[in-house]
């Protein structure tokens, strides 16, 4: 295959036009290919002569299109960077944004189609952007070719995430194209199988960015909001969430058909087992119809159940409370309790002898007000006992320092 980028002095547009027009027309006879790589090629050269760098993109990327399955992966390569390239050629941001938005739009368009070339295409355009909001634009545009190739190539976009804060201070975007990226991140994660507390992070993301006054454009994320509540209640690893805060949330509790989610939420962030059993009592089939196991449900339940235990007595807990409040014979308190240690849920020892679990530190399953205060009254304490140490700690060397006074004047 002839390579594209040719050694001679011609314009490296011209030459990616006349090959890509040659492999095009090539099935149509040498007199048909003579004159269309002709036509186009005086087309590019009026094009490059009179500045209009729009246009040529157009012009190039029609027939590069075309050609997408006739020639290498390094000769589509060379011909996409000097496409790619023009993108630097008008001195206009907004013509370059144009011709980002025609190029990446192009490339998305067959994502089945090579997809690890196309997104190896996509961020090479993305570097070669001044305009922030362009960047945002080619990228929004390579998360969507991950969603459309079907996992192929969710691998090589995903390590960008981590990078995401950084992302949002350099493209500086408002909040309507803060929802839509945190939404197709949440759902890349959620069909590449990965951790779906990725998936939750960006999925609470999306929704925090609706406030109380956003009464014309809340409804559209009732079902993320849903989803959400659905996924915390699955995960066997969530036991802290947000969710209750957030107006994209809390619109459900009014709302005639999801009320009974939200009410859901609730138990199991602020209530205890006893109050989850009576919604299932009353409520079964609906939990099946959310994919809700309740043999799980029960089993995080009794785990929130113990933490919020172990936040609200006055630290210990008898394994009799452990045993009423868990709903499990004498002989499994201590397994449960193992259980929330190991998930990191408290930090306690247990009391074999007095029959209580003396508890150090537990995870709040909701951080709100009652919280807020509580961790100021722990840091006035924390406050005031380091004062405490330091005023002892200070007379004791004032003590000491007139001892030694007192020895020095004896010894004269």
């Amino acid at each position: 295959m002839t390579t594209v980028v040719p050694t001679s002095e011609e314009d490296p547009a011209l030459s990616v036009v006349r090959f890509t027009s040659e492999v095009s027309w090539a099935d149509a006879g040498p007199e048909v290919v003579e004159s269309q790589v002709k036509r186009l090629c005086i087309e590019a050269q009026e094009c490059i002569v009179m500045g209009r760098w729009l246009e040529l993109a157009s012009l190039m990327l029609t027939s590069a299109d075309v050609i997408f399955s006739k020639v290498s992966d390094k000769d589509l390569e060379c011909i996409f960077t000097v496409i790619c390239n023009l993108v630097r050629k008008p001195e206009s941001l907004d013509e370059s944004l144009e011709m980002a938005q025609l190029i990446s739009t192009k490339i998305t368009q067959q994502p089945n189609e090579k997809p690890a070339l196309r997104l190896k295409i996509m961020f090479n355009l993305y570097n070669l952007l001044e305009n922030p909001y362009s960047r945002f634009f080619v990228y929004m545009k390579a998360l969507d070719l991950a969603l459309a190739a079907n996992g192929k190539i969710t691998e090589h976009i995903i390590p960008s995430f981590k990078k995401l804060d950084n992302l949002l201070g350099e493209w500086n975007i408002g909040i309507q194209d803060q929802r839509k990226l945190f939404l197709t991140i949440s759902n890349i994660l959620k069909e590449s199988k990965s951790s779906g507390k990725d998936s939750f992070k960006f999925l609470t993301k999306y929704l925090a960015t609706f406030s109380g006054e956003d009464a014309h454009t809340i409804g559209e994320a009732k079902e993320e909001a849903v989803h959400s509540i659905v996924e915390f209640v699955k995960a066997s690893d969530m036991f802290q969430c947000d969710l209750l805060d957030m107006p994209a949330v809390a619109q459900l509790e009014k709302d005639a058909k999801y009320a009974l989610v939200y009410q859901l939420l609730k138990i199991f962030l602020t209530q205890r087992l006893d109050a989850y059993l009576d919604f299932h009592g009353a409520n079964s089939t609906l939990l099946k119809s959310y994919g809700l196991v309740h043999e799980d449900c029960i089993a995080k339940m009794r785990l929130m159940s113990l933490v919020d235990l172990a936040s609200v007595e006055t630290g210990q807990i008898s394994y009799a409370l452990i045993k009423d409040t868990l709903r499990i014979n004498d002989d499994e308190v201590e397994m449960w309790v193992v259980k929330a240690i190991t998930a990191k849920l408290i930090d306690c020892k247990m009391d074999q002898m007095n029959q209580v679990v003396i508890v150090s530190r537990c995870t709040e399953r909701v951080f709100g007000k009652r919280q807020w205060q509580s961790l100021r009254t722990k840091l006035a304490t924390w406050r005031g006992n380091i004062a405490n140490v330091i005023t002892t700690i200070q007379a004791n060397k004032l003590t000491e320092d007139g001892t030694q006074a007192m020895q020095g004047l004896a010894i004269r």
